[in-house]
């Protein structure tokens, strides 16, 4: 059964790594005693190492371990052998290109859906669902598919932003780039603001969190959903 946690980010303004999230967590990965972190995604630069370090410090704070799929001889035996598993935010081309370029993105699918705890955060979040398409990640890097997990059956638009009408930006919103995704494609796209998360356990989809998240259908216009909503429906 998926035990799955899908966050829009890992850090709220004032707040520290994963501290709005440590209460869900305590409970998601109660029977872990230590978690497999995927640094692949690397934001600003950082190493996989410092990454790690950065993870394992949240952490430590429920008494898990954090270890880096890099320190690992084989990737594949680190997934498979895994009592939890984290991916990172960062870059989510990137993130896909390390998953392909290591041969783990079907078996991390695949693991997850056999009921291996998973929380993903922003990239992490992103690669969830049924494609990469809808990231708001500059293409630093080339990935040989926009295929992603497949773990929901729509895709995530992770830190949603809503139209500021005090701003005299004139460029493109978000709802505006996902409108262009569905001109293209029929494939639902949730926008996940931040502090919100997707709770999945077995086939339900949950929204977790203070805030509405929006939902985007191909030639529908837009519509709130509040939290606890039951997103399972989508197809």
């Amino acid at each position: 059964m998926k035990n799955i946690i899908i966050a829009s980010t890992s850090t709220l303004h004032g707040g520290s790594y994963l501290e709005y999230l440590l209460p869900a967590l305590q409970s998601h990965f109660k029977n872990c005693k230590s978690i497999l972190f995927i640094p692949y995604a690397r934001p600003g630069g950082i190493s996989h190492d410092e990454y790690t370090q950065k993870v394992s410090s949240a952490f430590e704070k429920l008494h898990i371990s954090v270890k880096g799929i890099h320190e690992f001889e084989n990737a594949e035996d680190a997934i498979l052998n895994a009592e939890g598993i984290f991916t990172g935010g960062g870059n989510t081309f990137l993130l896909v290109s390390q998953l392909y370029k290591n041969n783990v993105m079907q078996l991390l699918s695949e693991t997850v859906k056999k009921g291996t705890p998973y929380l993903g955060t922003s990239a992490g979040s992103n690669i969830c669902g049924l494609s990469m398409q809808t990231t708001n990640d500059m293409p630093i890097v080339y990935p040989p598919s926009f295929k992603t997990l497949g773990l929901i059956p729509f895709n995530l638009n992770p830190h949603y932003l809503d139209p500021d009408l005090q701003s005299k930006h004139m460029g493109e919103t978000r709802e505006t780039r996902i409108k262009e995704f569905h001109a293209f494609n029929s494939i639902p796209v949730l926008g996940l603001r931040e502090g919100s998360w997707l709770e999945v356990k077995g086939e339900k989809i949950t929204l977790k969190g203070d805030l509405s998240a929006r939902l985007f259908l191909q030639n529908q216009e837009p519509t709130e959903l509040n939290p606890e909503s039951d997103l399972s429906h989508l197809k």
